[in-house]
């Protein structure tokens, strides 16, 4: 690891990203962060080498399992929530807009049958399209910004088959709090896009994160 604090990195990333946002760029600092990175797992502050914590909470608690059916995972970075679902049973696809992530997450998971793709979520392959299952979108809506919101979560919703599953977890802010900066969280209001998707809410657990201010988490969970 270089010698920096996580406040710094953290500072980094929002450097990187504001420099892309101000362009007009809303998806390019991904690409930039990952090769800045030049394969320190330490400059990417979400990539833990492990799943997401909130993801394995819910899964636990509900004792998620694949029984073979597929699944999309969305924004997957260094693919480590892939490699969750694919233990667990299910047939796993993952994309990620960043080219360097794809390379990084095909070498961690060389010895797996995930299917790593470089895509951009608005431009998808059309047979994609209400394909999967399972789709897992985790922390991909709050890293974009607000003016991209509803058009981000329109495009995770035309993954999800008929009687198929998405799961979205996400930072959570309430009804009229206006997020300041990145990452921009998700109020209940942001959510109900997904139901003007076809999709319908069957439930929404919070968990609260182990920071010294504890931020809160959605778990949605959504069928079609």
């Amino acid at each position: 690891m270089r010698d920096e604090t996580v406040d710094e990195i953290r500072e980094n990333v929002k450097r990187i990203a504001t420099k892309h946002l101000e362009k007009g760029d809303a998806t390019g600092w991904f690409e930039e962060l990952y090769d800045h990175a030049d394969g320190d797992i330490d400059q990417i502050p979400w990539a833990d080498l492990e799943p997401n914590k909130f993801l394995q909470k819910w899964a636990k608690a509900t004792d998620l399992k694949g029984a073979g059916r597929n699944a999309l995972v969305i924004g997957c970075g260094l693919g480590d929530d892939a490699k969750f679902l694919l233990d667990l049973g299910f047939d796993v696809t993952a994309f990620d807009i960043s080219e360097k992530a794809i390379e990084w997450a095909k070498k961690i998971h060389a010895k797996t049958e995930i299917e790593f793709s470089a895509t951009d979520l608005f431009d998808p392959p059309k047979e994609w399209l209400k394909a999967f299952d399972f789709v897992l979108e985790v922390y991909t809506i709050q890293a974009l910004p607000l003016n991209l919101r509803e058009k981000t979560i329109d495009a995770i919703s035309k993954f999800v088959a008929e009687n198929g599953e998405l799961i979205v977890i996400q930072r959570a802010r309430e009804n009229g709090e206006e997020p300041e900066s990145l990452p921009w969280a998700l109020s209940p209001n942001d959510l109900s896009r997904f139901e003007k998707n076809g999709l319908t809410q069957t439930a929404r657990h919070e968990y609260l994160g182990d920071e010294e201010e504890p931020i809160t988490r959605f778990v949605v969970e959504y069928k079609r």
